[in-house]
């Protein structure tokens, strides 16, 4: 059980986990994945990267990610980390008060569902820097589009935007599945509601709608870009093959003159 109060530290710590590789700790639960940590510890554990430790001191922790690293996929060298203060106070209501997390108990059933939400909106977090990242950048290919000047030759960089904006949505979709309440919730269905407070309280909804639009613009407007691009390639390429039949004609024309002089 938790202390009167904890801490919680959610750390996206690479690309994926490969939970069904976990064969030598004991897991507490299953959807989602939960170990012990130490004497007082708990670990969540998601696939897409994220591990949610709730009450695990600084050693305990460097200790159990370096541990872990073998079932992290395409790992990053300094995880994202987000930290909450977490506060028992029996009988009171879930709710986020002044950055502080107030729970009632510290079942692990309600852990869990926690540590879904903390996970989802790191993830969150996350792609929405990446998708401002690659707004920015876009963003003057598009002016250059609206005042109709010269647009970069080279496609390479434009395909990346769109590339990375399908890996995003992927991530976020496939992998996360952002948006989406825990299986848990079939096994403690009393904990849905203590789930849609939390998921109102981190604004999990209005943050995917408002992401997938900025994807979607992105996406929009890369691929926008690109046609334009490939138009203009096919448009030289016809006035290449225009001047070829010119000069070809010129030439014949020169040849059947100085033949009949």
């Amino acid at each position: 059980m938790l202390q009167a109060i904890s801490t919680a530290r959610s750390l996206l710590v690479g690309q994926g986990i490969e939970l069904r590789r976990l064969s030598q700790v004991k897991i507490l639960a299953r959807d989602p994945t939960t170990i012990a940590v130490g004497d007082e510890g708990y670990a969540v554990l998601f696939r897409f990267g994220v591990v949610v430790l709730f009450n695990v001191p600084a050693l305990e922790e460097a200790t159990f990610l370096m541990q872990l690293s073998s079932f992290v996929t395409e790992p990053y060298d300094q995880p994202t980390i987000e930290t909450l203060e977490i506060q028992i106070i029996p009988g009171a209501a879930e709710q986020l008060d002044q950055g502080r997390l107030i729970l009632p108990e510290a079942g692990l059933p309600l852990l869990q569902v926690v540590a879904d939400i903390l996970a989802k909106s790191l993830v969150l977090d996350v792609y929405e820097k990446s998708a401002a990242g690659t707004f920015d950048r876009i963003e003057p290919l598009a002016l250059k589009m609206q005042t109709g000047g010269r647009l970069p030759r080279q496609a390479n960089a434009l395909i990346k935007h769109i590339g990375e904006i399908l890996q995003i949505q992927h991530r976020m979709v496939g992998r996360a599945q952002v948006g989406e309440k825990p299986d848990i919730l079939w096994d403690y269905p009393e904990l849905d509601r203590v789930w849609k407070r939390l998921e109102n309280e981190y604004e999990i909804d209005e943050r995917q709608i408002a992401l997938e639009r900025k994807l979607g613009l992105i996406s929009n407007t890369a691929e926008t870009l690109l046609g334009l691009l490939q138009d203009r390639r096919t448009l030289r390429v016809e006035w290449y093959i225009v001047i070829l039949i010119v000069v070809e004609i010129v030439l014949t024309l020169y040849e059947l003159f100085f033949r009949h002089i």
